[in-house]
């Protein structure tokens, strides 16, 4: 039960916001410009997918460890303090088109994860290192968004 909430709970953020941005989106990926590196747009709800999914077992793994009870509680709220920031990012730039503020906004998620992460390898290594894609991933996320505010 404990594995299937924490798959469920990133999960249905990745889900709730890509559908409730899904028009802005389609919009944003026809009249925005966009750096020729911008992968398809099949590519993102895939790579989140399993983003998501890495997410969840590693918070499963931070969860069900035998290390004390404070610090695990301390490193899942700043996870959950991520997923906040991560289900508002899309509407922040596909939604209200605030590329450079949506930037910023990137750019304090990545530090919540990289803070997670941190906190998890004190815990559980495994648990952290299914975080490293996570953190790769929003490096690119943030060059593409930069690049995005520059080009409009």
């Amino acid at each position: 039960k404990l594995l299937i909430k924490n798959l469920a709970i990133p999960l249905l953020v990745g889900i709730i916001s890509g559908f409730a941005t899904r028009s802005a989106n389609e919009e944003f990926t026809t009249t925005a410009l966009q750096p020729a590196f911008t992968p398809p747009p099949w590519a993102f709800p895939v790579a989140w997918t399993i983003l998501y999914t890495l997410m969840g077992i590693s918070a499963y793994l931070i969860e069900t460890s035998d290390y004390n009870t404070g610090k695990k509680n301390r490193a899942l709220i700043t996870y959950y303090i991520s997923l906040f920031f991560n289900f508002c990012w899309s509407f922040i730039f596909f939604s209200f088109r605030q590329y450079f503020f949506a930037f910023i906004w990137l750019v304090i998620l990545l530090a919540l994860v990289v803070i997670y992460t941190v906190k998890y390898f004190k815990i559980n290594r495994v648990a952290s290192y299914l975080n490293i894609p996570s953190v790769l991933w929003l490096i690119f996320a943030g060059v593409l968004n930069f690049s995005v505010y520059l080009l409009n």
